[in-house]
């Protein structure tokens, strides 16, 4: 692990293992609360710097860190591959949808910027002038997944790093080593030292003593909601930003093109096992279309090819481990006791789970009701739109939905009146662009990632008036 930009290690240790096969693939330093206390102590003065460094110099840091993942693609994608189990032809794009986040975190640092403020527009104040501007909280702790977890902690460090801040990155347990990797390339690319920590544990211990410590001024989090729950409990006053995950809806009306929303619903279900919190989960479909869906949807998922993630033409690598992948045949097994018919799919060996789709499932089963996280989608029928709308929003849930439909007061209504953080218009609800606004309403989470957007979360607004009477 990396603490105040220096390599430790410690005789207490994590393994971490390959999902595949369960093999150990390497161990990491398990921290302590020393270590974290430490780190923070440093960042402290990390902060100081980071403020003092100018814009200019933070856009070479950044687009540097860009260019040194560019020349090691190969070494990232590796990692991503033996430690998360994804498909080498998914992390490889993980590893370049990467470089480009820290791009677009080099040119959204040269658009922060604060405004004039009409302070004459009060009676009394007309001899006031003022603007606010924006300032970098000072240090951002950032607590990153397993399923994603280069591009997440890009999406946590880069606009940390555009805005001024010191940042101390907690990997996940389960793939701690490209959190590693990241932070050698951030302290190669000129990020000050005690800028820098990348702190490896568990998140009992290492994440609570982060998120409680009243130093750090700005928690990112993307994870479960039992874990995001603790966090609100523990942060104390301090900003916090949320992504809890989904169980995300896509509809498919009669007007729609069923072989693209077919498409993308193999896309949007199993790309990363499923392991996606944006992930397809939920399929609604206008009943007079629901048998053509469904048999298309059959074909598309037999062709999927699962397996060893390592060869180049697998489409579909393990679940993160065992445990989960009980729980994921668990869940659909139960949707079948409730009533549902599993159509295709529905076995494990071992992390490997068979690409599953389930309909008319019952809305009281787990898979309907929670976040599976993993390669099934489960599929009803549905009269109307207004029916679609209410099984949406029937979810403690609101990160993204789709529709498919050609009818446009249909996308609109839809649009209008399903509660989430993004509506897809003929496309899944997994689309995600790496500037857009990115959260989600209910359980969801709070605030919003996307470049420019963490940037505000990152920024203390400080307002300046000059008062220019003479008297």
């Amino acid at each position: 692990m990396i603490v105040g930009g220096k390599e430790i290690s410690r005789e207490k240790t994590l393994e971490v293992l390959y999902p595949y096969t369960g093999e150990v693939i390497d161990t990491v330093p398990e921290a302590s609360f020393e270590d974290v206390d430490k780190a923070i102590s440093l960042a402290v003065e990390g902060k100081r710097i980071m403020k003092n460094t100018p814009i200019y110099k933070r856009v070479e840091i950044l687009n540097k860190v860009s260019e040194i993942i560019l020349q090691k693609v190969n070494e990232l994608t590796k990692s991503l591959v033996l430690e998360v189990g994804k498909t080498i032809r998914e992390a490889r794009a993980e590893v370049l949808r990467t470089a480009e986040i820290f791009k677009y975190a080099a040119e959204e640092a040269r658009r922060i910027h604060g405004e004039t403020l009409p302070f004459d527009s009060v009676k009394g104040s007309e001899m006031k002038k003022g603007f606010f501007i924006r300032e970098p909280v000072g240090i951002v702790g950032a607590i990153v997944p397993f399923n994603v977890p280069l591009a997440l902690a890009a999406h946590k460090i880069a606009p940390a790093i555009a805005a001024g801040n010191a940042v101390i990155l907690k990997p996940t347990t389960q793939a701690p080593l490209n959190g590693i990797i990241l932070g050698r390339i951030l302290l190669e690319a000129g990020m000050p030292p005690e800028a820098l920590s990348v702190l490896t544990g568990r998140g009992n211990t290492v994440g609570t003593a982060i998120v409680k410590d009243p130093r750090i001024r700005v928690i990112t989090f993307t994870g479960s909601v039992d874990v995001g729950k603790e966090i609100m409990k523990n942060a104390g006053i301090k900003k916090v930003a949320l992504e809890l995950g989904s169980n995300s809806a896509l509809v498919i009306m009669n007007s729609a093109n069923i072989e693209k929303a077919v498409k993308a619903t193999v896309s949007g279900g199993f790309s990363l096992a499923g392991q996606v919190c944006i992930s397809v989960q939920r399929v609604f479909v206008q009943e007079d279309v629901f048998e053509d869906y469904i048999n298309r949807l059959i074909e598309e998922v037999k062709k999927i090819k699962y397996g060893d993630p390592m060869n180049e033409k697998i489409d579909m690598g393990p679940v993160i481990d065992e445990s989960n992948a009980k729980r994921i045949v668990e869940w659909i097994n139960e949707a079948k006791e409730l009533g549902g018919k599993i159509v295709i799919g529905g076995q494990r060996d071992y992390t490997m789970v068979e690409p599953t789709v389930v309909v008319n499932v019952p809305l009281n089963a787990k898979i309907m009701e929670k976040e599976l996280f993993g390669p099934a989608v489960a599929v009803r029928k549905i009269h109307d739109l207004d029916e679609a709308i209410k099984l949406v929003n029937k979810s403690r849930y609101g990160l993204q939905a789709g529709i498919f439909t050609e009818r446009l007061e249909e996308a609109f209504r839809f649009a209008e009146c399903v509660e989430v953080g993004g509506v897809m218009i003929n496309e899944g609800p997994r689309y995600r662009a790496d500037f857009m606004p990115y959260g989600g309403y209910k359980d969801s989470g709070i605030g919003r990632e996307g470049i420019k957007y963490a940037i505000e979360e990152m920024t203390e607004i400080k307002v300046v008036c000059f008062d220019l009477r003479r008297e």
